[in-house]
């Protein structure tokens, strides 16, 4: 049958995403047979517009051998997208045609049982309109997954926030016991299953130095319980910590994880560390799915100036 591939869904058409897959072709070689999942003009159109040349090995969605695919070409399953020129504004009017994409490659991933997903940036406001909070949420959803994470992977640190893309106003409804303890075994199966290790893991408060001026606070009722409970099955984790302490040199040293309560707590200090030298896992899904750590970036189109390091990044995790 051949190696694995990985499948990766372009996401969103105007978006920096194909000038930073041809990047990761150019400077990069892969084991593993990649397949693209995107609209065949679209991409022929932004190869020229950048200055790539690459062929085109035209996939049919029905394949199931791969033991001749190879990335001397790209591999390309192709998806029909009616554009006016190549780099257009970023709008709903592409919303039917980047469902087409997931929905093809969820397919294709189902029928020959395979384990490598990535996929492109999307624009939450313009593809998600508020129905799902994030693209992780999105896969749960179409995958039928009842439980899943975000970890923003990096071989030296990774963080996962318990609430994703939610409004700060909304963020203390959704923190709970029950959502701690599935955060972490969803971590732990990870490291477990990739790293064969078990993860020390941080924990940081909602609220600044972990207090509040008030009483029952968020820690006090449910930060602390959960830690306390999580630590008789597994002493690695500990916590709260007040989250502008956490990432200094002299803790961090000695956590793999630092689980915080909302996505800005602990993606800000991740990309002031690593930049764009991380990956986006989500945990729980069928499938181990990946996407690059940047959106669509529609002021860098079409200016062959965007950074690839993260796409190379998630393809060199999956490439084994």
């Amino acid at each position: 049958m051949g190696k694995e591939p990985i499948i990766i869904a372009g996401g969103e058409p105007n978006s920096v995403f194909l000038e930073i897959f041809f990047k990761s072709l150019k400077s990069n070689t892969y084991k593993s047979p990649l397949i693209i999942i995107i609209s065949k003009k679209l991409l022929q159109e932004q190869m020229r517009k950048l200055n790539f040349n690459f062929k085109i090995n035209d996939i049919d969605k029905d394949l199931k051998d791969f033991s001749k695919l190879n990335n001397n070409k790209i591999n390309l399953i192709n998806v029909d997208y009616k554009f006016k020129k190549c780099f257009e504004i970023i709008s709903s009017k592409s919303n039917k045609y980047i469902n087409e994409t997931f929905k093809t490659a969820l397919n294709f991933i189902k029928q020959n049982n395979l384990s490598k997903f990535i996929n492109g940036p999307v624009s939450k406001k313009s593809f998600l309109k508020g129905k799902t909070l994030g693209v992780t949420e999105y896969l749960a959803k179409k995958t039928k997954s009842n439980e899943v994470a975000m970890l923003i992977y990096n071989k030296n640190l990774s963080v996962s926030p318990l609430t994703t893309h939610l409004a700060l106003k909304d963020v203390h409804k959704k923190i709970s016991k029950q959502k701690i303890y599935n955060q972490v075994n969803l971590i732990n199966s990870f490291y477990k299953k990739k790293f064969n290790k078990l993860p020390k893991i941080a924990i940081t408060g909602l609220n600044p130095h972990c207090e509040s001026n008030f009483h029952n606070s968020e820690e006090d009722r449910i930060i602390i319980p959960a830690i306390r409970k999580l630590r008789l099955k597994n002493t690695k984790i500990n916590g709260p910590f007040p989250a502008d302490t956490i990432f200094t040199k002299s803790l961090l040293k000695d956590y793999d994880v630092v689980i915080g309560m909302y996505h800005d707590q602990v993606l800000s200090p991740m990309k002031a560390l690593f930049n764009f030298n991380a990956i986006n896992i989500t945990l729980g899904l069928p499938f181990t799915r990946i996407s690059p750590d940047h959106g669509p970036n529609y002021s860098m189109l079409g200016k062959n100036l965007s950074d690839s390091k993260s796409l190379i990044q998630a393809l060199k995790f999956l490439d084994k």
